[in-house]
């Protein structure tokens, strides 16, 4: 429970939380001027140009909609930033928007960026700075005067050069993004809620409000970290279980020492259980059974080697070692109360579901293992005497360990 309490949060802050700790500390040093002072030239630009390939070649529509948002707002406050009428309503408005156009890319998943969903995006935001020249052309300037109106009176708010509408506003889109965060594929939006925050950050704190361009680019480097996890999970994390794919398991094999050992790992009878309950009880079956596997005991770790096929690792220990904490798994799975659910739809009215009872069915595992010797001195050599043994597991009666 603890290592996965532990390595869910740091699956939560890779994603950002670690460059917004080192902006935050850094900027409390006093050679933060310093450091900086060579990035201005060149690191704007590059972040952007990066940011706009990557969500061209890896058709990430969200990173380029947020390179295009965050890239106007840094723009428009550069440009706007005299201290006149005008700077001020600018100013305020994009600010307003900023969290606000953030959050609903975090409530909206990538539909493509020339798509029709895509286009209305487009238009979405091609609006706004249009209709805050409009109202500054017509003289309609008042309808935005909440953005300048103080909500609470005390001195501490009076203190945050942010107004309090637009305090309010990345308020709101911090906790959206953070609430949109939450879950183990949710990783673009880790990364908007980390960029958020930062730019949250960097907006109050009085050290990085000369610095706005270099805080935006950050901002969007988070964005592009993200983007590149997101790359990595999908080559190498399997999709519907979440445990590491083929991909890890084979570059893990590279890595083993002279002594480990290697289990295969089958669902019992999982075509007949797919043909009775359908593929989508069937996923939720091989769910469960991998959520059982990723928390193998012993130093041992669960890879999904194909269709109801998983594989454990065990470095550094032989088959008798490894013994107890496959048996372990095998009890673990059998005694779970696995609960299929059927529903009733009447013709009349499909939408309206009733829900029968649900029946508990119980789902096992085979497991046939092998461990390194002088016959089997390779992994792929390894894997196949595992996957003799499974198959003695299965012609025993299943619902056992073979080595």
């Amino acid at each position: 429970m603890g290592t996965t309490l532990l390595r869910g949060i740091m699956s939560y802050l890779v994603s950002g939380g670690i460059l917004f700790a080192a902006v935050v500390i850094g900027a409390q040093q006093p050679q933060f001027e310093q450091w900086i002072a060579p990035l201005k030239t060149f690191y704007p630009i590059t972040v952007v140009v990066v940011a706009l390939l990557l969500g061209w070649r890896f058709d990430r529509s969200r990173l380029i909609f947020a390179t295009v948002i965050l890239t106007a707002t840094v723009l428009l406050l550069d440009h706007y930033s005299q201290a006149n009428a005008l700077g001020s309503l600018v100013n305020n408005t994009v600010l307003f928007l900023l969290p606000i156009n953030i959050a609903f890319l975090a409530l909206f998943k990538e539909r493509g960026t020339f798509t029709l969903h895509g286009l209305l995006r487009w238009l979405l935001l091609i609006v706004q700075p249009l209709a805050i020249y409009a109202l500054w052309h017509f003289g309609k300037t008042d309808w935005l005067s909440f953005l300048d109106t103080p909500l609470i009176q005390h001195h501490l708010l009076n203190q945050i050069p942010l107004k309090q509408p637009v305090l309010i506003a990345f308020t709101i889109g911090l906790v959206i993004t953070g609430y949109k965060s939450f879950g183990r594929h949710n990783i673009m939006e880790k990364g908007l809620f980390w960029a958020l925050a930062l730019l949250s950050y960097g907006l109050i704190a009085k050290q990085l409000q000369a610095h706005t361009t270099l805080l935006f680019a950050t901002a969007l480097l988070i964005l592009i970290i993200t983007v590149l996890e997101i790359s990595y999970t999908m080559a190498f994390r399997d999709d519907l279980t979440g445990l590491p794919g083929r991909r890890a398991l084979n570059q893990a094999l590279l890595k083993l020492g002279k002594r480990y050992t290697i289990a295969m790992v089958d669902v019992d009878h999982f075509k007949k259980f797919n043909d009775r309950y359908g593929h989508d009880v069937g996923d939720q079956a091989l769910q469960m059974v991998a959520s059982k596997l990723a928390g193998v005991m012993g130093g041992g770790k669960a890879y999904r080697y194909g269709g109801e096929e998983f594989t454990l690792l065990f470095p550094g220990k032989q088959v008798e070692d490894a013994r107890p904490f496959m048996e372990q798994l095998l009890a673990s799975i059998a005694n779970s109360d696995f609960k299929v659910r059927s529903w009733k739809r009447p013709r009349n009215n499909p939408g309206n579901r009733k829900k029968s009872n649900a029946r508990t069915v119980q789902i096992t595992v085979s497991i046939g293992a092998a461990e390194r010797q002088s016959d089997n001195n390779n992994p792929q050599a390894v894997i196949k005497a595992a996957d003799k043994a499974l198959y003695q597991a299965k012609k025993q009666g299943r619902n056992r360990v073979v080595f």
